[in-house]
Order: C-alpha cells, then sequence, then structure tokens
C-alpha cells in the first residue's frame, strides 16, 4: 500500500538507481504515471517527458486494441487485422483521430517540439499501475519503433499475471507489488486522485528546472 503517487515514485526510484550510471530518460504515462516519473527523474537526476500514446481500437469497439500511435510511430497487428478480416485502409479516419489527439495532447504539454531522440539511449517507462496492461503494451510497442538501447517497464502495483506477460517485451521489468488478488490500481493507494492536465504540466516544468539546476552544478 502506498500513500500517494509521489511515495511510489521514491520507492520505485530506490529500485532503479543501478541506472543511474546510463543516464536514462524517463518516460511517464500521462496522466497518472506523471507524479512517479517526477520522482523518480529527480532521485536519478534524469530527463523526464511524457509518453502520449494512444490506441488504436477496432471500427465496432474502440477498447479492442489492434494498433496504437504516438509521436511520428504508427502501429498495426497485421495479424490481429488479418484474423478480423479489417482491411488497414477502414482504419485512416481512427488513426488521424488519434494522431491529432497525440499532438494535441503533446502541444498542451510543451512538447510538441521539445521530445528528445530515444534512439541508443536507455528508456525507463513508467505509470501508476498496471491494470489490463493494455496501453502500457502500446507503449511499448511504439517506444521499441524508436529504437532505444535499453527498455526498461517500471510500476509499483500490477498483477501478476499482466506483468509476467510485458517482463517478456522489455530489457527490465520492476513492479513493487503484484499481488494475485488484484482489482484495481487505486485499491494500492491510500490516496489516489485524478491527475489534472495542469498538475501535469506543473510537474513537467518542476522537473525541466530542476534537471538545468543538476547540470550546472556538476
Amino acid at each position: 500500500m502506498f500513500s500517494n503517487r509521489f511515495e511510489a515514485g521514491r520507492e520505485l526510484a530506490e529500485d532503479l538507481k543501478s541506472y543511474q550510471t546510463d543516464k536514462p530518460i524517463i518516460l511517464a504515462l500521462p496522466r497518472g504515471g506523471v507524479p512517479i516519473g517526477y520522482e523518480v527523474a529527480k532521485i536519478l537526476k534524469a530527463s523526464l517527458y511524457v509518453f502520449v500514446v494512444r490506441k488504436v481500437g477496432t471500427p465496432w469497439n474502440p477498447e479492442l486494441g489492434i494498433g496504437a500511435v504516438a509521436s511520428g510511430v504508427q502501429i498495426l497487428d497485421h495479424e490481429s487485422l488479418s484474423i478480423l478480416g479489417i482491411e488497414a485502409s477502414e482504419l485512416e479516419e481512427i488513426i488521424e483521430r488519434e494522431q491529432r489527439e497525440v499532438k494535441r495532447r503533446q502541444k498542451l504539454y510543451g512538447q510538441d517540439e521539445d521530445f528528445p531522440s530515444l534512439k541508443g539511449k536507455t528508456v525507463i517507462l513508467v505509470d501508476d499501475g498496471i491494470a489490463t496492461g493494455v496501453t502500457t503494451r502500446a507503449a511499448i510497442q511504439a517506444i521499441k519503433h524508436l529504437k532505444p538501447s535499453k527498455l526498461v517497464l517500471a510500476v509499483p502495483v500490477g498483477p501478476l499475471e499482466t506483468v509476467n506477460g510485458l517482463s517478456k517485451l522489455v530489457d527490465d521489468l520492476i513492479c513493487l507489488e503484484t499481488p494475485v488478488d488484484f482489482y484495481a490500481v487505486s485499491a494500492f493507494y491510500l490516496s489516489f486522485p485524478q491527475v489534472s492536465d495542469e498538475e501535469v504540466i506543473r510537474l513537467l516544468k518542476k522537473a525541466k528546472e530542476e534537471r538545468k539546476n543538476d547540470v550546472a552544478g556538476s
């Protein structure tokens, strides 16, 4: 049980200290992952960014993920498309809509022109927890297309079966709690308020200022 996201982030950072010498880039899934990422980035003296990823669903079921879009990345599960009898052209409108939303949120968070190259870098992807793993899986797929040298997934809590499945997709996975009787991420926090866009923007700015101070003082 964690007091709040900030405490969970600090606990997670302790298990990530071995990556500090890699000069990692911390990517937080908005919005709940940003307080986690803020604490991890602060303790590891690393740069923090949000990674905006949008799931691509089928025309009749938006929750059935068959692809993902992120900044400069578009992924479709062609095997699933074939099984479901869907032509890629049928998804053009959905993909365009989700790409617009990615761009809107990146601009909102001040990252439309400020997102770094991940090629050859160690990337630590964080969130406040994993439930079904659908969004996390989409983010992993999208990040892999950006060619990092190492991809680490770090979360405070997630169901054991889902965590085990995701561990096969990354170079390392750190999850502090993997309860068998998992039913909701919020159940493992004493305080779990919604994170607003304003809070995301505030934490990103604060992290950026602190990182500048770290660099100036080194």
